[in-house]
């Protein structure tokens, strides 16, 4: 592990990425773009919010090169736009490729709910239902942050139960942006308790070895959201429709509020 790598191990403030990071070598330009992108896509960095290299290579304890690094790299996967003369910001949702994002998930999980209704577990279900559980006690005490987790799990424990859990982990590299919009549209009227029926549905299905009915219930999940009916509780500052420009500084959105 690089001395910069290790220097900005103990700065992190997360303990669940610093132990990711123990016991093996990362590049400090790595850490700080897995750091980064968890902020990005948590929303604890919102969409327009300007970014500052300096901020934040003082903030990790490193020079400003692997903070470039980790920049380029989130540039690449859309996550932060730079303009000349303007700076980098967190990059804005682009509503109109949403729709491809959604198509890829949707062809990987509607295989996994079917191939989970066949292979399932009581194991399997058992971690099912607990995550079904963690949801509506997150929506209970709106919990957004752990309604998310909970979501999170239940997918990662449909793909464990079809026996292709790495699966999910392609699925993860195609639905940042789409996971941003969900968040975005957590505080929606019923939106939680929506998604907790949707899961349910799912899950019902797993428990009753019934491999077209989980394949349904998963299409009517994610079609749902494919529907962006609940687009209309999105701050439109938060999105990008057509080719980006720098956001307006004097938007609300782009204040830092103290992070760099």
């Amino acid at each position: 592990m690089s001395k910069d790598a290790e220097t900005l191990r103990g700065r992190l403030r997360r303990p669940a990425l610093a132990g990711r990071i123990a016991g093996r070598a990362r590049t400090a330009s790595a850490i700080i773009h897995d750091e980064l992108r968890d902020e990005i896509v948590s929303l604890a960095r919102k969409p327009g919010e300007a970014i500052s290299e300096k901020g934040i290579a003082a903030r990790f304890g490193v020079s400003r090169t692997p903070v470039r690094e980790a920049l380029l790299k989130l540039g690449e996967e859309q996550l932060v736009e730079s303009f000349p003369q303007s700076g980098t910001f967190v990059a804005r949702i682009p509503v109109d490729e949403l729709g491809e994002a959604i198509l890829v998930r949707a062809c990987l999980e509607k295989t996994v709910a079917e191939l989970a209704a066949q292979r399932r577990s009581p194991a399997d279900l058992r971690r099912l239902e607990a995550s079904l559980t963690a949801q509506e006690q997150a929506a209970v005490s709106a919990d957004r942050g752990a309604f998310h987790e909970g979501d999170e799990a239940f997918h990662r424990a449909l793909a464990v139960a079809a026996g292709y859990p790495n699966i999910y982990r392609l699925v993860s590299q195609v639905k940042y942006q789409i996971d941003r919009f969900r968040r975005l549209t957590l505080p929606a009227p019923g939106r939680m308790p929506r998604v907790i029926d949707e899961h349910r549905a799912v899950f019902q299905a797993v428990a009753a070895a019934d491999p077209a009915r989980a394949r349904a219930a998963m299409e009517a999940h994610l079609a749902a959201l494919s529907g962006y009916s609940d687009l209309q509780y999105i701050d439109p500052k938060y999105l990008v429709r057509s080719a980006a420009k720098p956001p307006d500084e004097s938007d609300d959105i782009h204040q830092t509020g103290g992070k760099p």
